[in-house]
């Protein structure tokens, strides 16, 4: 028996920029109850937004499981995107929760991992996925995300990662005419301004102003709209450009922690992006890591295409404490 335990009812939450979204665990191992689906931006804090939510739950919850787009301290969680401080003791009290966890958004899908089932995801090429080893998995939504699980014991551990703000730079000549032109996010050109959501706009304004066309003033759900409604035309193969440029990146991550055990790709924008995707294109761009070449094609490839997989997953975590390498005595919300 753990020593760490969530209370069932178990309420799990995942916090964006944009959108969050509730939904209630029932039982260990039981199916999750309906989404609730909120805006970020309609409510001040995460304990308005529990209450707005509960009516709907059909429930009360007893514990929570919470992930959200920024960086955790201790028992706490300042949205990057978003002017939300999640305090986890504070919210437990006015919620009335008798126990809770706060993880940053991507360390969340990390750990996920071990919960996702195979109808769940897309294969991107032929390598299977099931290898051992480290296991990445990285998102474009309002911001980028970038996690790592590592198995150990049979515990499962997450890496967090910022390396959606390094300095990103260019390598076709395609990009190289288009990086003057690219909108810059905090004076910087970083991963995450060129890969997010706000950056498919980016690729595709700075795409068309280095080709001489005026600036098309999309904004990334009409980049995705149009790109859809003409497959051959000019925004149609700016997406194709930003799923090389994506590729190329997961590639980078792959290598840097060395993930045999596989990439797979989350988060809100790809999966409307999926009828863009040439897994052989894709492929070849991963895969072109000289003088690592050879460890970067025996990384499998995936992409999610459930949308609640993160929700299940932290389910999972409040099911079976003990099979993450959580410290939740530092973490725990009470």
């Amino acid at each position: 028996m753990t020593a760490f335990s969530f209370p069932f009812p178990a309420l799990v939450c995942d916090t964006g920029g944009t959108n969050v979204r509730f939904a209630l665990s029932p039982a260990p191992g039981a199916p999750l109850g309906p989404i609730v689906h909120l805006v970020t931006d309609d409510y001040p804090g995460l304990p308005e937004a529990i209450e707005a939510a509960a009516p709907k739950l059909g429930a009360r919850a007893r514990s929570m499981i919470v992930c959200g787009a920024g960086p955790v301290v201790g028992r706490e969680l300042k949205l990057t995107n978003a002017p939300w401080v999640m305090d986890g003791p504070e919210t437990a009290r006015r919620a009335g929760l008798e126990q809770g966890l706060l993880l940053n958004d991507f360390e969340a899908q990390a750990l996920s991992l071990p919960a996702i089932e195979g109808d769940w995801t897309r294969p991107i090429g032929p390598v299977a996925f099931g290898g051992p080893g480290p296991q990445v998995i990285l998102g474009p939504g309002t911001g980028l995300g970038i996690a790592a699980l590592v198995e150990a014991e049979g515990r499962f551990t997450p890496v967090s990662s910022e390396a959606c703000h390094i300095s990103f730079g260019p390598v076709t000549e395609e990009e190289f005419a288009l990086w003057p032109h690219l909108e810059r996010a905090h004076g910087r050109i970083t991963s995450e301004s060129v890969l997010n959501g706000s950056g498919l706009a980016r690729v595709h304004r700075a795409r068309m102003v280095a080709l001489g066309r005026p600036d098309p003033h999309l904004e990334p759900p009409q980049v995705t709209a149009a790109a859809l409604a003409d497959p051959n035309g000019e925004v149609a193969d700016s997406v194709r450009l930003y799923w090389r440029i994506m590729a190329r990146f997961a590639g980078d991550m792959a290598v840097t922690f060395v993930a045999t055990g596989g990439v797979t790709l989350s988060g809100g924008v790809l999966p409307r992006l999926v009828d863009f995707l040439d897994d052989a294109a894709f492929r070849t761009t991963f895969e072109d890591k000289a003088p690592v070449d050879a460890l970067a094609k025996r990384i499998a490839t995936r992409l999610i295409v459930r949308s609640d997989a993160v929700l299940a997953g932290m389910a999972a975590i409040a099911a079976a404490p003990d099979r993450y390498g959580v410290d939740y005595a530092a973490r725990g919300w009470v």
